[in-house]
């Protein structure tokens, strides 16, 4: 048996393990990282700086004002106490300086206060960090799980994330959600809008759930997000709940254009609420729908012929290129051709407004490169987030986007769709007078 055991334990020093190689395994919450150190350094002076800058330039903008004794009145006055910014790469500590106005007391209205730009009062937290709670959240992280998942990649003093701090956020973001819902849209008044329905698989329902999404350019050439719902399918039903919903808040007047997708529902909603507005479908989803009528092969030719139709310089050339699209797909592949043509005129509805829109009107790009990132950042599981919260969450999400949303080319020319003025491929109808005008004086 010594025998036996001799053979199957090997000699015990050929386990021994000295005290200088035992290594201690890293702990959640635990690790120090020296780059991300380095880091955090560069950024604090990198922010001490940008904040030092701006008060010297506010300081300069009142260097002319004076006090009763002849003093500069605007003048730095310390730092306020310091404060940690919670940012992507953990927690950044900063110094605001503090700036003293000498001429009146410290309740006095008249009083000129300094506000930096980069760190509004009370800010904890970073914009980016406001998008990755959400992010989290449809991934199916737990409340209780975001305090391990935040220090994971925020370091070990991550403050103010524990999971009564993040349950805090979602009832803010809810009440943000319902107030902007709610809101009063009297004043407002978008020239075009962009519509589509959006399937997420974002921890909602058993099937993908469709959000209703409507976007709107202002006179100024702003993209605003005006409806935002949950939706059947893109049913006409739950549209015109939506287009009604926006009426009754004050939405009177009908936008001059709709752009959206072939969907049915939309369009007869559209109809029955803002009969006058004009349709145009978007180009990259005919174009989609027609090349899934045809041979994988014939694709690159195919989307050529459709590209010299909504690329042609005038509504003739387009209608040329139509025709010859028609005429040479139909013997063949017929359901291609009258996919194509069953939306002749809203197709081309773009070359009666401004060229400088064209780009902008030919498809629903505001609404799918927006949602694109969302739907990639979302996943379904099944009971853990209630429709309202992972509404509210998307809507986090969209409203952070909203701001880097191009404004539209032109601007200038909204103010003539507002007025009526016609446009003919693109370029200003003259009035008769004008016309006349210019006729006798060639």
């Amino acid at each position: 048996m010594r025998l036996l055991d001799d053979l199957t334990s090997p000699p015990k020093e050929r386990y021994a393990v000295s005290q200088n190689n035992v290594t201690k395994l890293v702990q959640p919450g635990s690790f120090s990282d020296p780059l991300t150190e380095i880091l955090r350094d560069g950024a604090r002076t990198l922010l001490a700086q940008a904040v030092d800058a701006e008060v010297a330039a506010f300081i300069a903008k009142h260097a002319d004002l004076k006090s009763e004794d002849g003093h500069q009145r605007i003048v730095r006055h310390g730092h306020l106490p310091e404060r940690e910014i919670m940012t992507g790469i953990g927690p950044v500590v900063v110094r605001q300086p503090r700036v003293r106005d000498r001429a009146t007391n410290g309740d006095d209205a008249s009083r000129i206060r300094f506000t930096p730009a980069l760190l509004p009062p009370y800010a904890r937290r970073t914009r980016s960090l406001e998008v990755l709670l959400p992010i989290l959240y449809l991934k199916g992280i737990s409340t209780g799980d975001f305090a391990e998942a935040l220090s994971a990649l925020l370091g070990p003093d991550a403050p103010g994330l524990s999971a009564s701090t993040i349950a805090r956020l979602k009832e803010i973001w809810g009440d943000e959600h319902a107030r902007w819902h709610k809101r009063d849209l009297s004043t407002r008044h978008y020239v075009y809008v962009w519509a589509d329905g959006i399937h997420l698989q974002a921890r909602l329902q058993e099937e993908k759930q469709c959000i209703l999404v409507i976007i709107g350019a202002t006179p100024e050439g702003k993209k605003e997000l005006i409806g935002f719902t949950d939706g059947a399918r893109e049913s006409a039903h739950d549209w015109r709940a939506l287009l009604l919903d926006l009426k009754r808040r004050g939405l009177s007047m009908a936008p001059k254009v709709a752009v959206a997708d072939g969907a049915l529902g939309f369009w007869k909603a559209l109809g029955e609420v803002w009969p006058t507005a004009r349709e145009q479908r978007c180009w990259v989803h005919k174009t989609a729908n027609v090349l899934n009528k045809l041979p994988r092969k014939l694709g690159p030719k195919a989307k050529r012929s459709l590209q010299e139709i909504w690329m042609a310089e005038t509504k003739v050339d387009a209608e040329a290129a139509f025709d010859a699209f028609i005429e040479t797909y139909t013997p063949k592949y017929e359901k291609a051709a009258i996919c194509l043509a069953k939306d002749r005129e809203p197709l081309l509805a773009f070359y009666d407004f401004p060229a400088e829109h064209w780009v902008h009107l030919r498809t629903t790009n505001p609404i799918e490169s927006t949602f694109a990132t969302v739907r990639h950042r979302t996943i379904r599981a099944k009971g853990c987030l209630s429709n309202k919260t992972a509404l509210a969450m998307v809507f986090k999400l969209v409203e952070g986007a909203q701001k880097t949303w191009r404004r539209l080319n032109g601007p200038g020319q909204l103010p003539k769709i507002i007025q009526g003025v016609k446009f003919t491929d693109g370029l200003e109808v003259a009035a008769t007078g004008d016309r006349q005008a210019q006729t006798a004086a060639a």
